[in-house]
């Protein structure tokens, strides 16, 4: 790559297509009667339906950003502990938003004192207060949301009484620590090519090792590997030399066809169980995709096709965040579709619309400068 502080339009592209599918899988995951390809598989079986490839395609690329974001640092020669302190912070935001997010799902609603909407809307507005890209240093309105978030935690009641718990973390927490450690350790390699090709065999390698039934025990931090694998294969892409479109497609259909042989030996395919099959696959899905932007994007200039869904590429984490306020909102004014709208082709066309309505309000947004940064 001949600048890696030059981004890559495909990316925001990518990106934007990636978060325009997550909301929608999020959105129809409550309608019934739809075709099963479109949904998650459950955890028992062996396959994986389109909703399984989209969290993957995520991680994917913030594989992809990395090599620009900390490969301008170190191409700068920021020290080290800068540059592990940006890491670190930016992992913990993600890590704390995952956190909350997770204890969403055992919210105590006749116990906790605040119904479940008011408190959800609560802490995304600690989120926006404490990570809003402010044009000046707010320490007032990112201490009140750091206070707001606090004020919560203490009066969040869980199933049987409980605290707050990490569980598995949410999708943002999932994100965070592997971002924690994929960026890392590409900033202990220097981003040199060899070196992140050998810790993505790694990574690889202790997925396989856990799937298979050679590793018995997580490792702290890495778990399974699965997720940072996802990432440094983003990061080892991102970093070819000279990326080529055949030799991409060539790299991401090896990857597919990989995981469907190693698949009678690791346990299936499973988004759920995370197994390498599903890896596999899904590293080379996100490569053919990633490989076709560059093409069309980078090469062919055609980035207004996407116009209508950049702020999805340009603004993610808001993207990610606005329908907790939409469905919280929906749900303390007694909100519910009709039924045409909640079952078959029709929540199908719902959930569509909701995708690209978040995307618009989120557009509006960024116009008088509101958008997380982290």
């Amino acid at each position: 790559m001949k600048n890696l502080s030059q981004r890559l339009l495909s990316i925001d592209a990518f990106r934007a297509i990636t978060m325009l599918a997550m909301i929608f899988v999020n959105d129809v995951s409550g309608v019934s009667n739809i075709p099963a390809w479109i949904e998650h598989t459950k955890a028992a079986d062996d396959g994986m339906g389109f909703a399984d490839t989209v969290f993957p395609a995520f991680l994917f690329i913030v594989g992809l950003s990395i090599p620009f974001a900390i490969g301008k640092r170190i191409a700068k020669q920021e020290s080290f502990i800068k540059t592990e302190t940006h890491i670190l912070t930016r992992s913990l935001a993600l890590i704390v938003i995952g956190f909350f997010h997770v204890n969403l799902e055992s919210y105590n609603r006749e116990a906790a004192i605040l119904p479940y909407a008011i408190w959800e809307i609560l802490i995304t507005v600690g989120f926006f207060l404490i990570w809003l890209d402010y044009k000046k240093k707010q320490y007032l309105l990112q201490g009140l949301g750091i206070a707001l978030l606090i004020a919560m935690a203490a009066l969040y009641k869980g199933e049987g009484g409980q605290w707050m718990r990490p569980s598995w973390w949410g999708i943002l927490g999932i994100i965070g620590w592997a971002y924690l450690v994929s960026a890392t350790v590409f900033l202990l390699a220097k981003g040199k090519f060899p070196a992140l090709i050998v810790l993505l065999a790694v990574f690889l390698g202790i997925n396989f090792a856990k799937h298979s039934g050679v590793l018995l025990v997580d490792i702290p931090v890495i778990g399974d590997a699965s997720s940072i694998t996802l990432i440094m294969a983003g990061v080892v892409i991102s970093s070819i030399p000279k990326k080529s479109i055949p030799l991409l497609i060539g790299i991401g259909v090896a990857a597919i066809v990989i995981g469907l042989i190693v698949r009678p030996y690791t346990e299936g395919i499973s988004k759920i169980r995370s197994t390498p099959s599903w890896v596999l696959i899904c590293a080379g899905i996100s490569t053919v995709v990633f490989a076709i932007m560059i093409w069309l994007v980078d090469l062919k200039g055609k980035m207004h096709w996407f116009s209508f869904i950049k702020p999805a590429g340009t603004s993610t984490l808001t993207c990610y965040l606005i329908p907790y306020l939409l469905y919280s909102l929906m749900l303390l004014v007694h909100f519910h579709f009709p039924a045409f709208l909640s079952n078959g082709i029709g929540g199908i066309l719902r959930s569509i619309a909701i995708a690209f309505m978040v995307i618009w309000i989120v557009g509006r947004m960024e116009k008088i400068h509101l958008r997380l940064k982290i």
